[in-house]
């Protein structure tokens, strides 16, 4: 198994940093932004609004004609 080279250390940025928190004068950390569940959940319902639509557009014989092409993708000659 192949190591993981270690990160070279900078020891200027490192005493950089404590001399900023011996001082108080931390800068703030950056905050990873929220997750916006509106746009997950507007996605969600997306996706299941289409098989519906499209099952109520197609005839049963479409249906069906699509049923027996995705079979013969499937299991090809056993079909």
């Amino acid at each position: 198994m192949a190591r993981r080279k270690k990160k070279e250390h900078d020891f200027a940025v490192t005493a950089f940093r404590v001399v900023q928190e011996a001082t108080g004068q931390l800068p703030p950390e950056p905050q990873k932004p929220k997750k916006q569940f509106d746009a997950k959940a507007l996605g969600h319902k997306g996706g299941l609004k289409g098989g519906k639509a499209r099952a109520a557009k197609l005839t049963p014989e479409q249906r069906s004609n699509i049923a027996k092409n995705a079979a013969k993708a499937r299991w090809g000659k056993n079909f």
